[in-house]
């Protein structure tokens, strides 16, 4: 935690970047000590071991206890790493009965060193547990730990299944996306598992602690949603370098990434796909079928010279031709419905691009779209690609067709919009789809059963596979569009690649907060003992508060919070469900399961269901499938009070086997 602090006001002194520390900095953690009663001589009397200093502090007891923990820790990025090497010298899990699963289903990306120390370059492209786990062993070999590449999710149930929590002592998260978060949240509410909780961005970080029946959980609180730039401002009216590294994401995306990925799902099975289509018969179904025609009609391409005559005609389209439309659509002194001038700030009015070989930003997104288009169609790429006189010239010879503007074109202009407008008006979708469909079908039988085109998965850390070279060129144009400063690829990438800033002595500091706290985990802590922290090293800020206590429900002489659950023991009916509620003053009214009503009293028909167990109305109307190792299943029962106000009560797990 110092390490993290000291490290940052080092980084302050030799940058002149952010604010020093204003002299004195103290910091203590008494409250991770166990009680005083419990540290006695003998507690703390050395033993010749590499925990000496720890066992000091914390006694022999805390010690032998660390090493029989048996910890999940999800993630091994830049977090996980911290963490695991932590754990290593702590000694936490070091023993053959403790244990650290570490599982994350990434792999080790160049950008990853500068943060993330149990990396190394030779270990570029390989699991990220995998190598970390291995580091963590150098650092301890007692470190009992199995790294795992599952991401834990709802399709991961099998693997992380009711046998793995339940045997856990602690989760802990070192995750980088919100919804990964609330979900191992609900998992670690459901088997009443202490959760340690952190997250970096630069220099501010936060931890919190999710203790069973202590305190509240994670998703208890959320953050307000980001806001994200509107659709009509992305296609047509960016005014900052962001928008347009947006729009270049999508479009690369779109372009090498979708779109053939829609063709090889027609491609793999055409006649299902065919039928899918005309029994949509929708919108949404003719822009797929668009796409796959694209690939594989309009847009196919069998050599290297087509590739670039494709990237010719997409660079004039996107920022010639539409740029024109845009501007004859809505000219410069264009108003609005109240007399407004319509292009008033923030809007910037466009002016088009005209290509130019020598242009040499021109020529390099040529070449990278050509080469993204190559791949995407399995076309060699020729030794002269790399040249830019011999390619200056095979764009050169590309005829470009003459654009001339169209009135009546509707351009979305609504902030609030989430669709772009279609000046296909009044199109007739299940004819075009049933016309795209005969058109494939005559082209398909050129094409062995094997064809597939190979859609293009974007990939930040590769120089050389012109990725961001299309994506800063992407933008960068849109850019000279709308007359907004440019930037390098460096800069492309941290946006377009969507990097969350990170920095090692942040990460530094926010797990060692955590690791104190693990300390008071495993003493059984009571709520004032544990600390919540927001730090921002560049302020500097460091804000500490005690957790917040889980809501309480309370009926007659019950009480229960969200960290517990009602088990019932035994196949019970619906009738005996009942009855169970009523034995307690309760009136069900409602038994659901997931998205299905297993019985309510206002359908006269569930009447029927009084009798018949609920384990098999879960399965024939929920369609719930139970794994013959589950041995229970959960309902949500809906409850009132003698006066018919509602009750909230907790989720009822049925042990029927």
């Amino acid at each position: 935690m110092f390490g993290g602090v000291i490290g940052q006001e080092v980084v302050k002194a030799c940058t002149g970047k952010f604010h020093p520390l204003h002299q004195w900095f103290y910091f203590d953690s008494v409250e991770s000590l166990p009680k005083a009663e419990k540290l006695t001589v003998d507690e703390l009397a050395p033993e010749g071991s590499r925990y000496d200093a720890q066992i000091a502090c914390f006694g022999k007891t805390l010690q032998r206890e660390m090493e029989t923990r048996k910890v999940f820790l999800v993630g091994a990025g830049a977090l996980g790493c911290e963490f695991l090497k932590n754990f290593a010298l702590m000694g936490l899990a070091c023993s053959s009965d403790g244990s650290v699963t570490v599982t994350d289903d990434d792999v080790i990306e160049k950008s990853n060193l500068s943060r993330q120390f149990l990396f190394r370059d030779w270990n570029i492209g390989h699991a990220k547990s995998t190598c970390a786990t291995a580091a963590a062993k150098a650092i301890n070999s007692n470190l009992n730990a199995l790294p795992l590449q599952n991401r834990v999710s709802p399709d991961t149930e099998d693997v992380f299944d009711d046998g793995f929590w339940q045997g856990l002592d602690v989760v802990v998260n070192a995750l980088d996306n919100v919804n990964a978060r609330l979900y191992v949240d609900s998992r670690c509410v459901y088997f009443g598992k202490p959760l340690l909780e952190s997250g970096t961005l630069g220099t501010k970080c936060n931890t919190q602690m999710v203790i069973p029946h202590v305190t509240e959980n994670y998703g208890a609180s959320r953050d307000p949603p980001e806001k994200s730039a509107p659709m009509c401002t992305l296609h047509s009216f960016p005014h900052n370098i962001d928008h347009c590294l947006t729009w270049a994401r999508s479009e690369f995306e779109g372009l090498f990434e979708k779109s053939p990925g829609e063709a090889n799902a027609y491609l793999a099975k055409p006649a299902e796909y065919a039928e899918a289509a005309r029994r949509a018969g929708d919108a949404s179904a003719r822009e797929n079928l668009e796409k796959v025609a694209e690939c594989l009609l309009k847009e196919r391409c069998a050599t290297y010279e087509e590739c670039v005559a494709w990237a010719r005609v997409r660079f004039q389209e996107a920022f010639h031709d539409k740029i024109a439309q845009l501007t004859f659509t809505f000219p410069e002194d264009a108003v609005t419905s109240t007399g407004s001038p319509f292009w008033s700030a923030p809007k910037r009015f466009p002016k088009v691009v005209d290509f130019s070989s020598s242009d040499g930003a021109h020529l390099a997104l040529t070449r990278a779209l050509a080469n993204l288009k190559a791949e995407v169609h399995g076309v060699e790429r020729p030794e002269w690609a790399a040249d830019d006189a011999k390619l200056a010239a095979a764009v050169d010879a590309v005829e470009v067709p003459v654009f001339e503007p169209k009135a009546g074109v509707k351009i979305e202009t609504d902030p609030k919009a989430t669709e772009a407008a279609s000046s296909a008006g009044g199109m007739d979708d299940e004819a075009v789809i049933e016309d795209l469909l005969l058109k494939l079908e005559a082209v398909r039988g050129g094409f062995s059963a094997e064809y597939r085109l190979g859609a293009v998965t974007f990939e930040k850390d590769d120089d050389s596979n012109f990725h961001m070279d299309a994506i800063a060129g992407l933008s960068n144009m849109r850019a000279r569009n709308y007359a907004i400063p440019e930037v390098d690829k460096l800069k492309a990438k941290f946006i377009a690649g969507r990097i969350i800033p990170a920095i090692a002595t942040t990460t530094a500091m926010a797990t060692g907060l955590v690791c104190l706290e693990l300390y008071k985990v495993f003493n059984g802590a009571p709520i004032e003992a544990y600390r919540n922290t927001f730090a921002n090293l560049a302020l500097p800020l460091f804000a500490m508060a005690e957790p917040i206590a889980p809501k309480k429900f309370e009926f007659k002489d019950m009480s229960w919070t969200l960290w517990d659950r009602w088990v019932l023991k035994g196949d019970f009916t619906v009738k005996e469900l009942l009855d169970w509620f009523e034995a307690k003053g309760l009136a069900a009214y409602s038994v659901s399961c997931g998205q299905s009503l297993i019985y309510n009293t206002i359908f006269p028909k569930h009447k029927e269901r009084m009798d018949k167990k609920v384990s098999e109305l879960v399965q024939t109307v929920a369609k719930l499938e139970i794994p013959e190792a589950k041995k229970h299943f959960d309902i949500v029962v809906a409850c009132e009070d003698d006066e018919g106000e509602d009750v909230d009560v907790p989720l009822v797990s049925i042990e029927f086997r």
